[in-house]
């Protein structure tokens, strides 16, 4: 007896989780003809196959969806790269490859979310922003450590990370939509223009030196 109770909360969880993906994957669906402000709730549920009500079942409102996908895209993607950065040595080229690898086959995410980084919902502006900042407030910690920047002031290091940062996310726009056979060398080029940053901050002389 316990083990069919088991079972039927076992299959209980997986059909609320199932209907839960089929509203991520409808609102990315829809969002990417009109964009998520436009959406409702009832277009949103129906997608996925259920009555508007049963929609509160999942998510509390419609932004609470959108900022699931912000932590779907953004923040997994952030703390992903932290654990990367815990490896001994790792180098920057395979940083920035270890950062499109996780975009490839995500593509529907990605897509929303960088047109919705400038769109119409204040709610997911704001989170996508803050999942931003931590990216680029831990880069700033990152690059703080190293010898030659150990001396910068803060400002610079995250002028310096912010570049960083703006560089990979307009290359990420362009991987996204691009073909397959064109992608390697948006990787590549990324690549060199993340390195030449890196050299020109070899030569830059901070703020408080000029």
């Amino acid at each position: 007896m316990l083990n069919e109770m088991s079972e039927q909360v076992e299959t209980r969880i997986e059909r609320k989780e199932r209907t839960r993906r089929a509203l991520v994957e409808g609102t990315l669906t829809l969002a990417a003809e009109r964009g998520f402000a436009a959406l409702s709730l009832r277009e949103i549920a129906r997608s996925a196959g259920i009555v508007p009500t049963a929609f509160y079942r999942h998510f509390e409102s419609l932004d609470e969806l959108g900022t699931t996908l912000v932590d779907e895209g953004v923040r997994q993607m952030r703390l992903a790269l932290r654990e990367l950065r815990r490896t001994p040595d790792a180098r920057l080229s395979e940083t920035v490859r270890f950062t499109f690898a996780q975009v490839a086959g995500r593509e529907d995410l990605y897509s929303f979310l960088i047109r919705e980084r400038h769109g119409g919902s204040s709610a997911l502006r704001e989170a996508i922003a803050f999942e931003m900042q931590l990216i680029t407030r831990e880069l700033v910690v990152d690059l703080s450590r190293i010898p030659l920047l150990d001396t910068w002031p803060t400002d610079d290091l995250e002028l310096a990370a912010d570049l960083i940062v703006s560089t990979v996310v307009d290359h990420i726009a362009e991987f996204v939509s691009a073909p397959l056979r064109e992608r390697p060398a948006i990787v590549e080029r990324t690549i060199g223009q993340v390195r030449m940053v890196a050299l020109g901050m070899a030569s830059w002389h901070p703020r408080a030196t000029h």
